[in-house]
């Protein structure tokens, strides 16, 4: 594979200005919940995320690509080409490149994005392929997906990173970039739960998917009751333990489970799924993700 070319955060942020003042792509999709929009413009102006953002893509050619890639198999149309072909499907919903995937040995079901946006790919667990449907991974290949069409992937990857140095050395080193980061992935997940949306083109299957991806067990989900667990959250939503989540990288799983309930009533989705024409607008939607994030509803 050819090296990418040198990227630094003063020539990344030119060229999305640029981008956004010459009509090109510019990662701010008609299914973007609207404070992933919000927050990620800031962070162009915001002296310790910039420093942070400029590290990890100079270190991210040098020395993390190659421990990340080092034990993982690239997905092809010759290699594990269902995967392949889901991928691309996502792909072509969304209307992005086919993602370059990897699959790692982890028996954890997760994937994650890595890369900057000129140069990303998708890691996908080999646990999530055993556990799995294709239309459930079509869900969280889709969510992933959605990063590289948001482009959030550089942040994303600042983000990991930043955490390693606060767990590795003295975390307050890095809280200045961090804390703004955890509050913008937050609200990046629910973007890209709806891409996993768009791309599974069913609800319920999403909703399983994102469930069984928290629980971390195929197992316990078959005797999982949602409803009653979204019962249980709102028993507990007004305690003070809800602080805690401003530490987090993403909403609690019923937040996140609501709030793709609600996109699910949008007409957006409703005319991608075939299953309707009528339906909220994305501003209603997002006006109700506001008030659910912050425990107003």
């Amino acid at each position: 594979m050819a090296d990418a070319p040198t990227l630094d955060f003063n020539a990344y942020v030119t060229r999305k200005r640029e981008e956004r003042s010459g009509g090109l792509a510019t990662g701010q999709n008609d299914y973007s919940y609207v404070l992933d929009r919000q927050t990620r413009a800031t962070f162009e102006s915001a002296k310790p995320i910039e420093l942070a953002v400029a590290s990890t893509v100079r270190m991210w050619r040098q020395v993390w690509r190659g421990q990340l890639l080092g034990n993982a198999v690239k997905v092809s149309e010759r290699q594990f080409p269902r995967i392949h072909g889901l991928g691309r499907e996502c792909a072509e919903t969304l209307g992005i490149a086919t993602p370059t995937l990897y699959i790692v040995n982890n028996p954890h079901l997760n994937a994650a994005t890595y890369g900057t946006d000129d140069e990303s790919f998708i890691m996908v667990h080999s646990a999530l392929v055993d556990h799995y449907s294709d239309e459930e991974l079509r869900t969280v290949l889709g969510h992933e997906c959605g990063h590289i069409h948001n482009s959030h992937v550089v942040y994303l990857t600042t983000l990991h990173y930043l955490k390693v140095v606060a767990s590795a050395f003295i975390p307050w080193i890095v809280y200045p970039a961090l804390i703004p980061l955890n509050a913008w992935s937050r609200r990046a997940e629910i973007t890209c739960d709806r891409a996993g949306m768009l791309c599974a083109k069913n609800d319920q299957v999403a909703q399983r998917a994102l469930t069984k991806l928290v629980l971390g067990s195929r197992k316990l989900y078959d005797e999982f009751n949602l409803e009653a667990f979204l019962e249980q959250y709102e028993e507990g939503k007004d305690s003070i333990g809800r602080y805690m989540e401003v530490f987090a990288t993403h909403p609690y799983l019923p937040k996140r489970v609501l709030a793709m309930r609600m996109f699910g009533e949008s007409q957006l989705y409703r005319r991608a799924a075939g299953v309707g024409d009528e339906g909220l607008s994305m501003s209603d939607v997002d006006d109700r993700v506001k008030a659910l994030l912050k425990g107003d509803v």
